[in-house]
């Protein structure tokens, strides 16, 4: 699965929104888990992909009596849910989670390679806009960054 694209979408008048055909095609699934993601955007993923990425390893490594693993669930798996896409690609978006995101009208959906990110289309805008103007030294960094990882891992230094 490689989610991937910058797609304009319209929240609904009863809060669902289409999710996109090339996307829905890649995800093949009949439902799917949102939750909070971080930068007060919306994410999407596939209940396998939830799973296996975050399932075992979160009840492992997190302790209820640790108040940042318990700050962690409570942002991030408390406020999860299963959400069935309907015959015509729409998902339902709660209104805990449309508050949490100001999801509004005009939303942008953002593959991002095994799951999806969903923005109020300001809100993205504004993300877009400082990060281009704040970051700009700092995502040359990360990139490099990746790609040495990534060199390691294939075995080219």
């Amino acid at each position: 699965m490689m989610l991937s694209g910058e797609h304009n979408v319209i929240l609904d008048d009863k809060y669902r929104i289409t999710l996109p055909a090339n996307l829905r095609k890649e995800l093949d699934v009949s439902s799917v888990v949102v939750t909070k993601g971080e930068d007060k955007c919306l994410w999407l993923y596939t209940v396998e992909k939830w799973e296996n990425r975050f399932g075992d390893a979160l009840k492992e490594n997190t302790d209820p009596f640790s108040k940042m693993d318990r700050r962690v669930l409570r942002k991030f798996v408390g406020p999860s849910q299963v959400i069935d896409i309907d015959k015509s690609g729409r998902i339902l978006l709660p209104e805990s989670l449309r508050e949490y995101a100001n999801i509004a009208k005009d939303c942008i959906i953002l593959g991002q390679l095994d799951f999806i990110e969903i923005w109020n289309v300001n809100s993205y805008r504004e993300y877009c806009d400082e990060d281009d103007e704040k970051n700009a030294s700092e995502f040359e960094a990360a990139s490099e960054e990746l790609s040495q990882r990534i060199k390691r891992q294939r075995g080219i230094q």
